[in-house]
């Protein structure tokens, strides 16, 4: 179950609060004490006080709606804080008293069926998402935009989401198997789908729960296909008509995009095994530590920063299988293949020094002063082990690293906080949460120089926090 956290930091001092969301979820599960509705990765339990045919032909109960235990982000709309799944369910929240307001349906905005936890914002206050729609017509991929705040002085104390409009519907290329998403990329002017070649079997997703298993597993990996990246012009909604292809990858997570000479430049944390994505189930990371839990991680790809190019002038006159990337910095490479088509290679964005410490996962930048635009540095997770063992900053002109690493340390996602005033863009500190299994109530807040790396400070918290994702800085008035 979604559990919040606070760390308020005022004149040197750091206080702790937490609370679980009251999710409908919650309530439910709480009154009769085991799982009754189904998660990702995790299965209804059948009510043990009824006999096993009861408990059977409860399999083919549909279930009438879908969770709102919104357990991955925390987002921004017009102002209001939520917390977000990837259901068409949002709960909206107060920051500081983490209490639970009113459950948020998509449905009732916009003719979506759900929507990602990871949104975008532009510097005009306004919010992009993608999420979903199908029906006769076929599967679409839907690009949501919510609207900036209005200035009023006195604002009610409800959500809000009047005026979001769906921008563009993207036609998935498989109506049957649409690709699973769990964010998506955007520089200044122009939104990118990535189709990526995990795919939904709707037909398994009708049957998951009468065949007795949980979300992610109507999920397949097919790398057969190739990967697609639908651009959209984010201020017209208008989709282009080429199609840029590259070879099946995964990804979950973008760290940025920017436009330069007539090119968009994609930097995202990437793996060639989409499989992985269901390997991190209780039976895996239960496994002894030691030959067990080695084998188990040894068997998983690792996901690793790449740069992708997209030449943004592509027409009918643009030469085929010649290499349309100019930038002098990049080795990435597009070639026009035939009409409307243009296949990527990517470049690795790292050097072999990063092995080390494992594949790596949550990135974070400088958002408010680089998001869209052209930037040099990005932080996140090194994955050495199942679980992140490091923090890493990377270097994206040298590929350079600086590494925070102790044994028996286990950080959360890297948050970036910018110094006042800051004249460069690694100026401020960035925030994690550390957790350490091996010794209880030993939790702490982490602050690094995000400049040098070098370890400014920790607000231990004398309590057992779990394992979390992702994370937001919110300065108060």
């Amino acid at each position: 179950m979604a559990m919040m956290h606070r760390f308020h930091i005022r004149d040197g001092d750091v206080t702790y609060s937490s609370r679980f969301l009251r999710s409908d979820s919650y309530v439910s599960n709480s009154e009769k004490n085991r799982i009754v509705m189904s998660e990702f990765g995790t299965l209804a339990m059948p009510d043990p006080c009824k006999n096993i045919f009861a408990r059977f032909f409860s399999r083919f109960t549909i279930p009438t709606e879908a969770t709102d235990n919104a357990s991955v982000n925390f987002v921004k709309y017009k102002g209001d804080y939520y917390v977000s799944t990837e259901t068409n369910y949002m709960r909206r929240v107060d920051p500081q008293s983490l209490e639970t307001k009113e459950k948020v349906d998509w449905c009732q905005y916009i003719a979506v069926n759900a929507a990602t936890a990871h949104p975008h914002y532009d510097r005009e206050g306004a919010t992009y998402n993608m999420g979903n729609s199908y029906g006769r017509s076929g599967f679409f991929y839907n690009i949501i935009r919510v609207p900036a705040p209005e200035d009023r002085k006195e604002k009610e104390d409800t959500a809000d989401l009047t005026g979001a409009q769906v921008i563009c519907s993207i036609r998935a290329s498989e109506a049957r198997k649409p690709s699973y998403y769990h964010s998506f990329v955007m520089s200044e002017n122009y939104i990118v789908f990535i189709e990526q070649p995990i795919k939904l079997d709707l037909m398994k997703f009708m049957l998951y729960r009468i065949q007795g298993k949980s979300f992610h597993k109507v999920m397949t990996w097919e790398p057969q296909c190739d990967t697609i990246f639908h651009l959209v012009n984010r201020h017209t909604g208008e989709e282009s008509k080429v199609k840029y292809r590259g070879e099946p990858m995964f990804t979950l997570h973008q760290i940025n995009a920017f436009e330069e000479d007539g090119f968009l430049v994609m930097d995202m944390c990437c793996g060639d095994d989409g499989q992985a994505i269901g390997e991190f189930t209780l039976e895996n990371l239960r496994r002894d530590a030691g030959e067990g839990l080695d084998e188990f991680y040894n068997s998983l790809c690792r996901n690793l920063p790449r740069r992708y190019v997209l030449p943004l002038a592509v027409t009918n006159d643009t030469p085929l299988d010649t290499n349309l990337v100019t930038l002098h910095y990049c080795t990435a490479t597009a070639r026009r293949t035939g009409p409307s088509e243009v296949y990527l290679t990517h470049e690795e964005l790292y050097n072999d020094d990063l092995l080390q410490y494992g594949g790596l996962e949550f990135p974070h930048i400088n958002y408010d002063r680089c998001n869209g635009r052209a930037y040099r540095y990005f932080y996140s997770c090194g994955f050495g082990h199942a679980f992140s063992d490091s923090l890493l900053k990377m270097d994206v002109h040298t590929k350079e690293l600086k590494v925070w690493r102790y044994p028996g340390l286990y950080p959360s996602e890297p948050v970036f906080v910018a110094a006042p005033n800051a004249a460069e863009e690694d100026e401020g500190v960035v925030l994690s949460v550390i957790i350490t299994p091996r010794k209880e109530k030993s939790t702490f807040l982490l602050v690094l120089d995000a400049k040098t790396f070098t370890e400014l400070g920790r607000a231990e918290v004398p309590v057992n926090i779990p394992y979390g994702t992702h994370g937001v800085f919110n300065k108060m008035g």
